[in-house]
């Protein structure tokens, strides 16, 4: 159904990410929902691989200049926006230097996971949710792509569960083989300060099992990788929530 307005929050698109098909599916189902006559934007990361000159990326003061409070710690939103390029459709990059601006995305040189990967997540999520409403443009669809949105939907459940700003709109969450990690055992604390209490995943925190617990927050699953492994496949067996198997893109607006 052409003319809605729907949002993609991820943590990857091509070209800004390339060989992976989190970042190729994204690429893909957001220019033919663009190509389809429907208001689309994106939001992600700007993760310091993402060159700003590169891609023209520019920071749009009126958005910026929020601050995000994660755990009594006041951290600056910095809002740049880019359009994909050769297309007429805007990507807008969620920014933090203490967050952002290292080059590795969630592990270090050693392949550690980063410490703050909790608080980065959180970042994001809410710095997405306040800068839509920032816009004053109201999704019809929010589509979630990449561990990190998983978040998101936790939040507007939640912590905004009594902002009535993002009450309509239907939440779709796409499912892939990411690489796991724990997540700091903090994260219960950070969590707590915004009032968000007993998810089942604080007794493990993984980035998987965040994905996991995002499930039941959410109107509808589908499989962004057409195989998922073998915890994932499970949970998504097991979800009551509406779910379907893996769509082409062209087939993606079934969806919404």
């Amino acid at each position: 159904m052409p003319n809605q307005k729907i949002l993609y929050i991820t943590t990857e698109m091509y070209p800004y990410q390339e060989d992976t098909n989190l970042a190729t599916v994204v690429n893909k189902m957001a220019l033919k929902m663009h190509n389809d006559g429907n208001d689309v934007r994106v939001f992600m990361p700007r993760f310091g691989q993402i060159s700003e000159r590169k891609f023209q990326l520019h920071e749009v003061i009126r958005l910026s200049g929020m601050n995000i409070i994660i755990n009594d710690l006041d951290q600056p939103l910095i809002i740049k926006v880019a359009s994909l390029p050769g297309e007429r459709l805007q990507v807008y990059f969620i920014d933090n230097e203490e967050y952002f601006k290292r080059k590795q995305y969630y592990f270090d040189d050693e392949g550690n996971p980063f410490e703050d990967n909790d608080e980065r997540a959180i970042f994001f999520a809410r710095g997405v949710i306040e800068t839509i409403k920032k816009l004053n443009w109201v999704p019809d669809v929010i589509h979630l792509n990449g561990w990190m949105s998983s978040f998101v939907p936790i939040y507007l459940k939640t912590y905004y569960e009594t902002d009535a700003y993002f009450k309509d709109a239907k939440i779709v969450l796409s499912l892939y083989n990411e690489k796991d990690a724990a997540l700091s055992d903090k994260i219960e604390e950070k969590l707590n300060f915004d009032n968000i209490s007993g998810l089942k995943t604080l007794s493990n925190p993984t980035i998987e099992n965040v994905v996991i617990e995002s499930m039941s927050y959410v109107d509808s699953i589908v499989k962004g990788d057409e195989f998922l492994n073998e915890n994932l496949d499970k949970a998504f067996n097991e979800t009551n929530t509406s779910k379907s198997e893996y769509l082409d893109v062209d087939s993606i607006n079934q969806l919404y």
